[in-house]
């Protein structure tokens, strides 16, 4: 992937995880409480649940940005794959 596309592509993704963080009740709003959380991680799990996934999705947008995911996929596949001389 062009470097053009995947600066802003990280960029993005990384603020939609940094919204998320910091304003998970805007985001339960929009999708609602999740039940599995409530029952996992107690009262106010949601948030909780919603506060890692931003968190997750910052983590991706700089492993998007900084080009990792491109050796993360490919070491995973040769993995899945089996295939001898990765």
């Amino acid at each position: 992937m062009s470097i053009f596309l995947r600066v802003p592509l990280g960029l993005i993704i990384m603020v939609i995880g940094f919204y998320m963080v910091s304003k998970s009740g805007v985001f339960i709003t929009w999708f609602g409480r999740i039940p599995f959380a409530e029952n996992k991680f107690g009262s106010g799990g949601t948030y909780l649940f919603y506060k890692l996934l931003g968190v997750l999705f910052v983590f991706l947008g700089a492993a998007i940005a900084t080009n990792v995911i491109n050796a993360w996929l490919k070491d995973f596949g040769c993995l899945l794959a089996h295939v001898s001389g990765c």
